[in-house]
């Protein structure tokens, strides 16, 4: 009786740990699995979205690319002369077909003033 009871309890202890594997690694496999259906599901219903916009790209693709080859330098040089968009309103087009960007005036009729560029401090001087 003493060997049955001995064996049971051996058998009881070694079979606890791998029990308690067992419940580690179904919990890590269920928040895998939950992970992989949230995915699953995000990816089903972004797909007619992402088709579509597949779609626009490969229409308006080769005419982007070839506006960018041809407005790309004029536009960065544009950029690089214009400091504060906010002093300019919104392009506007003529009738002819001319595209404007007009400046904003002050109240009394004046372009406004751009802040004067920060002074560099004299040489060997030093703010505290």
């Amino acid at each position: 009786m003493k060997q049955i009871a001995s064996l049971a309890l051996v058998a009881t202890l070694a079979a606890a740990p791998v029990t308690a594997q067992d419940a580690t690694d179904t919990d890590k496999s269920l928040m895998e699995q939950g992970a992989e259906l949230f995915f699953k599901g995000l990816r089903e219903e972004m797909e007619p979205t992402l088709d579509s916009l597949r779609g626009l790209a490969e229409e308006y693709g080769p005419s982007m690319r070839s506006f960018f080859e041809e407005m790309g330098p004029a536009l960065a040089d544009m950029a690089s002369q214009v400091q504060d968009w906010s002093a300019y309103h919104a392009p506007e087009m003529l009738e002819n077909g001319d595209i404007i960007i007009r400046k904003k005036v002050t109240p009394e009729g004046e372009a406004p003033i751009d802040p004067a560029p920060e002074e560099e401090p004299p040489s060997g001087a030093t703010d505290i």
